[in-house]
This record gives structure tokens, C-alpha cells and sequence, in this order.
């Protein structure tokens, strides 16, 4: 769901539309709801997704994959199938729970809400529309699409940061999480980290943490999970990899390898949720869209 790139086939029907029903089946496996990362990776297994498509990023640096489930999502919302009203969690309304899709009725659906967000749109500004539905699949009142313009214009200010300035960034992100005593080392001599501090957990527990700050525009392989973890031994129980970029199919399994030192992986969604849920940079503000679909029960 990024402004910048088309989730658009080359003839009619988006991609996206592909995940409707898959989508509807991966959150009634996990019980009505779940978080989206939990989602995909659902869905990736029930559909086989090949890791060439896991591993694709667009332009911006967003995994290909992860934006056609988000723009699926959002028609679900539409659609009322899927609960907007929870940040972070993914859930399915009673109808949702009892809706499956097939590739024709997914069609459909995505035609019947491009038609309404065309209609919304020439109510807002008496034109009639000059295209076609489906060349109306990505509107500009969607507000997770004014969403998504906001993680990729944030990500693209990162991009431009100098690594001195980013790393200085991430450090102060960790102090707005809790962290304590947190400090750059330098970029000379400092054993394959960036930065260490301390999680006070409680008043009795506290674990020593090292980060590492990764501003790119790839996936981050997993020979960077595993040069983290290495830095860690005898230093700290647990690491931190950001990146401005997400990270590989294989990077996320070696960091959740059982048995090895944690690691927490922070992509550039992720820190786009922190920045917002700290309020670091990021200045709040309210905006309401027309809900076509509500209104019509009152017709």
C-alpha cells in the first residue's frame, strides 16, 4: 500500500485481490484475530508463498507481500468483514467469521467497493469519474493509503539521515521505550554493535541490551542476525536490529531460532508504530472518512 507504487496488475484486478478469502481463513485459523505479521506468515504457509515474493521490496523499501495483504485488509474493512476499530490487531466481525471468498466473489467484492469509493469521490467533488473501476482500485480518501503516505515519506527522512544521526535516532527512540543508560559506542572498536543500554524490567530484573542500526533499502539478510547475536556474547542478554528496511524470510526465522540469544527485529513499520506511539517527530492529528457502507443500511 505504498503511494509511490502501484499494487495494480497490468491488465484489470489488482493483485491484492488474490488475498481476500486467504486472508478471511488465515484469521479464523488463528481464532478471529491476530497481529498482522502473525497473519501473513499464516497465509504465506497455507498459500505457499514462494520466497522470491517474500523477499521482494518496492521501491521503497517495503516488502511486496506485506503491502498487497495490507491493501487487502483495507477492502475487507470496507467490506465490513474485518474490524477497524483495533490498531495492531487484526480482527474478524460475525460476518467476517462466516464469510469465505472465492477468486470470483473476491472480484466482485473489489469492484463493488471501488465503485462506492468512486461514488465517494464524485460526491465530494460533483465530477463524474473519468476511468474505469478498476483503474480506481487505490483512492485517495482511503485512510489507510494516507496512512502508508506518512510510513513512506517517514522512512524516506531516515534513509536521508547521516549513520551517525540515525544510530543517535535509535538511541533515542530506546529512551522513549524505557531503556536506561543507553549510549552509542562509535563506529571504531565497538565489536559489531552500535549502541548498549539497560531494559529495567522491574525493580529486581533488568537485562543489558546492544543494538544495532541498519538504514537500508534491501531486506536484511540473516548473517546480520547472526553477526549480532556474536557481538552479544559475554555483553548482554538480549539485541535489538533496526533498520529503516524489513528483513529477509530467513532473517526472521534465525531470530527466532530456539535456543539462541534473542534478538528483536524492528523494521521500518515497526518503528514508524513507535515513533507514533512516543510521539517522537510525529505530530497526531484527526481525520475522519465517509463510511459509504454504513449509511446504505439506512436507505
Amino acid at each position: 500500500m505504498t503511494s509511490g507504487e502501484s499494487p495494480r496488475r497490468k491488465f484489470g484486478t489488482a493483485e491484492f485481490v488474490r488475498w481476500f478469502g486467504p486472508l478471511l481463513d488465515a484469521l479464523r485459523d488463528l481464532g478471529g484475530s491476530a497481529a498482522p505479521r502473525e497473519a501473513l506468515d499464516r497465509i504465506a504457509d497455507a498459500e505457499r508463498v514462494p520466497e522470491s515474493l517474500r523477499n521482494e521490496v518496492l521501491k521503497s523499501g517495503q516488502e511486496r507481500f506485506y503491502n498487497q495483504v495490507h491493501w487487502a485488509r483495507q477492502y475487507l474493512v470496507w467490506e465490513r468483514l474485518i474490524d477497524s476499530s483495533r490498531r495492531g490487531v487484526w480482527s474478524l466481525t460475525p460476518l467476517g467469521h462466516k464469510t469465505r471468498l472465492s477468486p470470483e466473489q473476491s472480484r466482485e467484492l473489489f469492484l463493488r467497493q471501488v465503485r462506492r469509493q468512486a461514488l465517494l469521490r464524485k460526491e465530494s467533488t460533483d465530477k463524474e469519474p473519468t476511468t474505469r473501476p478498476e483503474q480506481n482500485a487505490v483512492t485517495a480518501s482511503a485512510p489507510q493509503a494516507d496512512e502508508d503516505l506518512g510510513v513512506q515519506s517517514f522512512l524516506v527522512l531516515l534513509r536521508r539521515l547521516p549513520p551517525s544521526g540515525f544510530e543517535n535516532l535509535c538511541m533515542r527512540l530506546l529512551r522513549e521505550a524505557g531503556f536506561e543508560r543507553v549510549k552509542v559506542t562509535g563506529r571504531s572498536g565497538d565489536g559489531g554493535i552500535d549502541g548498549i543500554g539497560v531494559l529495567q524490567i522491574n525493580q529486581l530484573v533488568s537485562f543489558n541490551v546492544v543494538f544495532q542500526c541498519k538504514k537500508w533499502g534491501n531486506p536484511v539478510p540473516p548473517k546480520e542476525v547472526r553477526d549480532l547475536r556474536g557481538a552479544m556474547d559475554g555483553r548482554a542478554e538480549k539485541g535489538i536490529l533496526l533498520t529503516t528496511s524489513t528483513f529477509s524470510i530467513q532473517a526472521r526465522a534465525e531470530a527466532a531460532r530456539a535456543g539462541a540469544a534473542p534478538v528483536e527485529l524492528i523494521d521500518g513499520e515497526k518503528l514508524f508504530e513507535m515513533f507514533k506511539k512516543f510521539e517522537l517527530g510525529l505530530t497526531p492529528r484527526t481525520v475522519y472518512d465517509i463510511d459509504l457502507t454504513f449509511f446504505e443500511q439506512f436507505k
